[in-house]
């Protein structure tokens, strides 16, 4: 009975040994078959990753243009308010001006100045900048000629008097200058610079 123990033990160890008795080439067949199931993971896991890089470049760039959006929403309700509060300061002007010489006026004057100053201190912290272009060369851009006066006396185009000053709001004019330019005579006729 141990003889036949022994037979069996024989037999059951030679299937698991791993040696390839028949030589038939199982083995490297396997392992051909295993190496290229890693590289096809090697090379699978290469594709998700550079899928996540560009989903992340993609984000990044979402996320920047998301605030600049709101950073320029924000300067165009920020541009809105201020154009409605120019008009105001126009009239705090006329107001001071009106009364300037009167000595009635004087403490009501005193107020009117406080809030006039107030008011544009705080337009001022938004980021606007007024224009006051008085003795410089004339801008299309940032000013609006309402008058022009023919002389020799200044410089060809110079700004010679602001009836309005103008305001710009971080490089965006909200209101341009309005303005009376010199012009030399004989130079452009007034139909060619209308």
């Amino acid at each position: 009975m141990a003889e036949k123990d022994s037979v069996i033990n024989m037999d059951e160890q030679t299937p698991n040994s791993g040696a390839d008795p028949q030589g038939d080439g199982n083995v490297s067949r396997d392992s051909a078959a295993a190496d290229g199931e890693v590289a096809k993971l090697a090379s699978d896991l290469n594709d998700l990753r550079q899928t996540l890089m560009r989903r992340q470049a993609d984000f990044d760039n979402y996320r920047k243009r998301i605030e600049k959006e709101r950073t320029e929403d924000s300067r165009r309700a920020t541009a809105r308010v201020v154009e409605s509060l120019i008009p105001i300061i126009d009239g705090f002007e006329h107001a001071l001006a009106a009364h300037r010489e009167a000595a009635e006026y004087e403490n009501y004057r005193k107020g009117f100045e406080l809030i006039y100053k107030q008011l544009v201190d705080n337009i001022t912290r938004l980021g606007v900048e007024r224009i006051d272009p008085l003795g410089k060369q004339f801008d299309p851009h940032q000013h609006q000629a309402m008058d022009r006066l023919e002389t020799l006396e200044h410089e060809d185009g110079q700004v010679l008097q602001v009836y309005q000053p103008g305001y710009v709001f971080h490089g965006r004019v909200l209101r341009p200058a309005m303005v009376r330019v010199a012009v030399h005579p004989g130079g452009a006729s007034k139909e060619a610079a209308n």
